[in-house]
């Protein structure tokens, strides 16, 4: 196999690394993420500025851009030929619900998903970061499985493993996005300079969390796997929208 790794940590991440090290002897990997942390960058494309792909001494590669870019760029130029399958993780922290809007790592995964290749986009739900492995071995054995029975159309997993010991894991779930409440406001503070700064609040904690959400099977210690779909269209709306500019 032609596997393409990225993330939104980083390419320093200890995620990154756990994951390809998981990965090596599958094939040939490759790694393109971004040079620093890109958390929250969501979907961008860098449009004002070039790019610059450089390599760093253990082989990864690193983007001055966003973790989409950093897809975009490997598939659309840098690799010879298109990969199997495009892996964006494995993130420190979970990406459940209403994260998957702002996730670069969602991001990254969508970016290969938009160009026609199978993606996972894989988080470790906790920021203690203690048992990455668990999360790299499950990623192994959803890759192995979407090799050995591949989709018939390319597929965007969205993959939440619970921060434990793979021996402690209570199985895997099929699950939908659940729902966060309202997020928290900005933090309004003062530099040491004098002016007013901003720093964007925590997220709202989990409110839509009940059975078969993401939240729940990660809460009961089960690997949440939620299939993602682009098209935002508010399907239910359609009519009540017709029906609102004809009057």
């Amino acid at each position: 196999m032609n596997l393409l790794l990225s993330n939104d940590d980083g390419y320093s991440a200890p995620g990154l690394s756990a994951l390809a090290a998981a990965l090596q002897d599958l094939g040939q990997v490759t790694v393109v993420a971004p040079e620093r942390n890109r958390s929250g960058a969501s979907n961008s494309l860098t449009l004002d500025r070039p790019l610059l792909l450089k390599t760093a001494e253990n082989g990864f590669h690193y983007v001055n851009g966003t973790p989409s870019d950093c897809v975009h760029l490997a598939v659309t130029g840098m690799l010879p030929q298109e990969p199997d399958m495009v892996i964006s993780g494995i993130n420190l922290g979970a990406n459940m619900g209403d994260d998957t809007i702002y996730s670069g790592t969602v991001a990254a995964a969508m970016e290969g998903y938009l160009l026609g290749i199978p993606a996972l986009a894989v988080s470790l739900a906790s920021f203690a970061g203690r048992h990455f492995e668990t999360a790299a071995r499950v990623v192994r054995a959803l890759v192995e499985r979407l090799h050995a029975r591949p989709f018939p159309e390319p597929v965007l997993l969205n993959v939440n493993v619970p921060d434990r010991p793979q021996a402690e894991l209570s199985g895997w779930e099929v699950t939908r996005l659940g729902r966060r409440h309202k997020a928290e406001p900005v933090v309004k503070q003062v530099s040491p300079r004098g002016d007013t700064v901003y720093w964007i609040g925590p997220a709202g904690a989990a409110a839509d969390a009940g059975p078969g959400t993401d939240f729940h099977a990660v809460a009961q210690g089960r690997v949440s796997i939620t299939p993602l779909a682009i098209d935002l269209t508010h399907v239910a709306q359609l009519d009540r929208v017709r029906e609102w500019l004809g009057r």
